[in-house]
């Protein structure tokens, strides 16, 4: 990560580096316990918002004071101990001030890597094919205008949970292998322990996962929900509410495409679909009351999105404006995300991915805030937005 590349090159502070004023930086980095790591910290985001082309350590070391700039800087990522968690609770705080999220979003992302060093690195599997890189589960606010990122999991397969791969990545001893589903198990675990947030729905678009155990999950949370699910997940119809239908197990997509009567043409915002709302239960049952969405564009006779939530067939729009929000997000990563660094982390260390990754995140809402115009940028974030 320590090796300059021509389009790597500090440039002059733009709007969104204005933006990272003294206020917004206690909010953020208060929970630092030193000065000089909340100095380290805002630095760091600084350079982030303000170096062109990829982002790598020596980059913005030139960002940081000293001689030593680029080795305070490796430092302060890869082995200053301070805590990534209390920093996104806070970025979490801000950006629900900031936003006004209508939920949380969990999704998956691969970041390809030339080679098998940096950790986590593994094949993964995607829809173009099999790729060696990093599989990250992140946790976004999102509202209709904009999304920002507030947590992340980095998936470890066993390789990475054995020495000697352990120790040279600096993994932690609770660190254990797991799948994709299980790191969005986690990603659901942490937006729960959030302080001081109003409950949200949580949106869970993750293909790799089971949707239908996922929808049991966040049932037990309380929260309204809606997860996407593949069309192979056996369902079946809830008999006390559409009493005339059998109770034969089918496939989710199979149970969309055969109650056609049930569609409605309906207008969640951005202009007119058809859905339907079926009520049912997932497979094994539970005592959960669930709902399966199945959405059909103008046009176009396959069914385009199915969900389980636990919202009823009165509540269909406010549902499919749920369905909405991962597109903000995918938009936002592209836009925002990818600009300020968010995948150029080369290090080998965990705790290193997980610094850098959060401060990329917190670089990332100080765009979005001058984006969606919650900040002046010669003001700093409003009071009444802090």
């Amino acid at each position: 990560m320590l090796n300059r590349r021509e389009d790597e090159e500090p440039a002059a502070e733009g709007p969104a580096a204005k933006a990272l004023d003294a206020e917004l930086c206690r909010a953020l980095f208060g929970s630092l316990p030193r000065s000089g790591q909340r100095v380290k910290a805002e630095q760091y985001v600084r350079g982030l918002l303000s170096v062109r082309g990829r982002k790598t350590l020596r980059s913005i070391a030139a960002h940081f004071d000293g001689a030593s700039a680029q080795q305070n800087v490796h430092h302060f990522i890869a082995a200053s101990p301070w805590d990534w968690v209390r920093v996104r609770h806070d970025l979490a705080r801000q950006a629900q001030r900031v936003l006004n999220p209508l939920a949380w979003v969990i999704d998956s992302l691969v970041v390809p890597k030339a080679g098998p060093h940096s950790v986590g690195a593994d094949p993964q599997p995607t829809a173009l094919g099999t790729v060696n890189g990093q599989r990250a589960v992140g946790t976004w606010l999102a509202s209709e205008r904009a999304a920002v990122p507030v947590d992340w999991q980095l998936r470890l397969s066993a390789r990475w949970t054995a020495d000697p791969l352990r120790q040279r990545a600096s993994v932690p001893a609770h660190a254990v292998p797991g799948t994709v589903e299980e790191c969005v198990r986690q990603a659901v675990a942490g937006l729960m322990s959030v302080g001081d947030m109003p409950p949200l729905p949580v949106v869970v678009d993750v293909g790799e996962a089971d949707g239908a155990c996922l929808a049991r999950l966040l049932a037990a949370t309380g929260l309204p929900f809606a997860v996407r699910v593949d069309p192979a997940t056996p369902v079946r119809i809830d008999r006390s509410l559409l009493p005339r239908y059998g109770d034969l197990q089918r496939t989710a997509g199979e149970l969309a495409e055969s109650l056609p009567h049930l569609r409605q043409q309906v207008n969640p915002g951005d202009g007119r679909t058809t859905a339907a709302a079926i009520p049912v239960s997932a497979s094994p049952p539970g005592r959960e009351a669930l709902t399966l969405l199945g959405e059909w564009l103008p046009g176009r006779p396959a069914v385009r999105g199915l969900w389980l939530g636990n919202f009823g067939a009165d509540h269909l729009v406010p549902a499919l404006r749920l369905t909405r929000l991962p597109g903000v997000v995918e938009r936002d990563r592209a836009e925002i995300s990818d600009g300020v660094g968010l995948r150029d982390f080369a290090g080998r260390s965990f705790p290193g991915w997980h610094r850098h990754i959060t401060l990329a995140s917190v670089a990332h809402l100080v765009v979005a805030a001058v984006r969606s115009g919650a900040v002046d940028v010669r003001a700093g974030i409003p009071g009444d937005v802090l």
